[in-house]
């Protein structure tokens, strides 16, 4: 489906044209019809002589109903402008002209309308004045077409032109389903349903889907009254949903599938202020259009206090709620107090995360992975629309971040000396960037390859202490690190804040195997520790050890002999 908005001034003829080509009245309100004035957005499908389909949003011309139009053409890909031939160029055919060019429509069709009976003249010169009006926009080349509706001149030939139009080429879009509510209501025996124009992706029946803080389900899916299964990107689509009531979908807010989009309430953008109006700075009531709703906003502008008329700039935009965006999306910008269009543009980041002062904002992705150093691929597909696999565990990692965090890890293993850093130190990052160095990893530990390869601790002097003082060891005085690195590789064991070597709890064993022999009831610990010529406290860490590896049983106030005793 190809989706086309109407613009141009009030009365020119746009809904009569759309009633014409579709057989469908896009005025929907009981007082459109009877003041013949469009008031708000009109919809109608026409299926062109080679089978395209073209939906038309058909929007309000006046002045008063810009709001309108601006919810109307923020999903669109084309614009069928309307110029009565008699009334030539007007001032809302030049602002329609200006909000197209602001959300980026370039492909569509002029017609002058109401030419039947006029003179081939005046139509010439109609021509010539909206081929002046449409220089330098982005409908500049267009096709103009005379044509009157009623009279049936020129229809085959706009049918003829709609049709190539809508068999062009079209770029991919965003694969993240989005659709724009313009419209929320609810249907006896159905529930609540809205319309909308989907952007992306596609969306099927029985699809968890999200709006605003809410979540539901589609029931069914329709689109200008023919049941789908699923409905793809560039389609108008109405969409019924369980589990949200329709009062609290209002136009302006998006459908989406949850956890594929960052709903943001701060962008980064690039601001184009028009030459007809004053510049743009944080003062002021402003609102911004994007998709089909309108929000009053504060704005920053960045590097700068101003942007002058006609320029461009760029500026930071709170927005009152949070709404799922992207890069690349187009907006504009309306003068709440004076009600006129100052300006529009483009988001650039939906998720800044340097200060004001160092915001350079572009639609770069290398840029938002550089700004963060680390980011998942699903947050920045989120954040940017583009999915980039994995470049080091389960992140994608800037370079030159990563250079920066090697060094980082390099020093602290440095400083924590020959015996290394311990990995329960480190965090998951730390842990991924260790794997990208040349550091060894042994024992829980993290050195250098220097203090690998010279690594003597089965030479530590504290073992030596330990060998002449079996039964009457010293604190162990000594760095609490090297201390846990003698116990993880087996050097000494450690029992309620005892070392020993291993071969004293051996040779403690063997003494209390000989003392059980002699006395098989059991013995004391003060039978113990004489034996052993020791304090209570070296005695009773020992028989606990001896207690952990089943040589000996506690009963009560002594020690039997333990499945693992040692026996002559």
């Amino acid at each position: 489906m190809f989706v086309m908005a109407t613009a141009g001034h009030v009365d020119h003829g746009k809904s009569t044209l759309v009633r014409v080509l579709t057989g469908t009245d896009p005025d929907r309100f009981e007082e459109e019809k009877r003041r013949g004035l469009t008031i708000d957005l009109g919809f109608a499908e026409l299926v062109t002589p080679a089978g395209r389909s073209i939906a038309f949003v058909d929007v309000p011309g006046h002045v008063r109903f810009v709001r309108n139009m601006l919810a109307g053409v923020g999903a669109v890909e084309a614009a069928l402008f309307v110029v009565d031939v008699n009334e030539g160029w007007k001032p809302q055919s030049e602002e329609h002209l200006r909000i197209l060019d602001l959300v980026g429509v370039t492909d569509g069709v002029v017609v002058l309308s109401k030419v039947a009976g006029v003179d081939p003249d005046l139509i010439e010169l109609a021509r010539a004045e909206v081929d002046d009006a449409l220089s330098g926009s982005g409908l500049a080349g267009a096709p103009v077409l005379a044509v009157d509706a009623l009279a049936g001149v020129g229809i085959d030939e706009l049918l003829g032109v709609l049709d190539r139009l809508a068999g062009r080429d079209r770029p991919v879009l965003d694969g993240r389903a989005r659709l724009w509510v313009d419209r929320s209501f609810t249907i006896a025996g159905a529930g609540t349903v809205v319309t909308g124009t989907l952007t992306g992706g596609k969306l099927r029946r029985g699809d968890e889907v999200e709006v605003g803080e809410q979540r539901g389900r589609v029931r069914r899916l329709q689109s200008f009254g023919r049941d789908h299964d699923e409905v793809d990107a560039g389609s108008r689509a109405a969409v019924n949903i369980t589990g949200i009531d329709h009062d609290d979908i209002a136009r302006g807010v998006a459908l989406v599938h949850p956890g594929q989009w960052h709903r943001t309430r701060v962008v980064d953008a690039s601001v184009t202020v028009l030459s007809s109006a004053k510049r743009v700075s944080r003062r002021g009531a402003l609102a911004l259009h994007v998709g089909s709703g309108e929000h009053a906003i504060r704005l920053r502008v960045i590097d700068g206090n101003t942007i002058e008329s006609g320029e461009v700039g760029q500026a930071r935009i709170d927005l009152p709620t949070a709404l799922p965006l992207a890069p690349g999306d187009r907006f504009v910008l309306r003068d709440l107090g004076r009600g006129t269009t100052i300006g529009g543009g483009e988001v650039l980041d939906v998720d800044p995360v340097l200060p004001l002062s160092r915001a350079r904002p572009d639609r770069s992705v290398d840029r938002v992975v550089a700004e963060r150093g680390w980011v998942r691929p699903d947050e920045l597909e989120r954040r940017t629309g583009e999915r980039r696999p994995a470049t080091l565990g389960r992140w994608i990692v800037d370079p030159q971040r990563l250079v920066r965090d090697r060094a980082e890890l390099l020093a602290r293993v440095e400083a924590a000396g020959a015996l290394g850093l311990d990995v329960a130190a480190l965090d998951e990052r730390a842990r991924a960037v260790l794997g990208t160095t040349d550091l060894v990893v042994g024992a829980g530990r993290v050195r250098t390859a220097e203090a690998a390869a010279s690594d003597r601790l089965d030479e530590h002097p504290l073992l030596a202490v330990l060998a002449a003082h079996p039964f009457d060891p010293p604190a162990a005085d000594i760095d609490p690190a090297e201390l846990r690195q003698l116990v993880r590789r087996g050097l000494v064991i450690q029992q309620d804040g005892v070392t020993f070597l291993p071969g004293t709890v051996d040779r403690a064993a063997a003494l209390v195997a000989g003392l059980l022999a002699a006395s098989p009831q059991g013995v004391t610990v003060t039978v113990v520790r004489q034996a052993m010529g020791t304090s209570r406290r070296v005695a009773m860490a020992l028989l606990a050890l001896l207690d952990a590896d089943g040589v000996t049983l506690r009963r009560g106030d002594v020690r039997i002999a333990g499945p693992r005793c040692p026996s002559d």
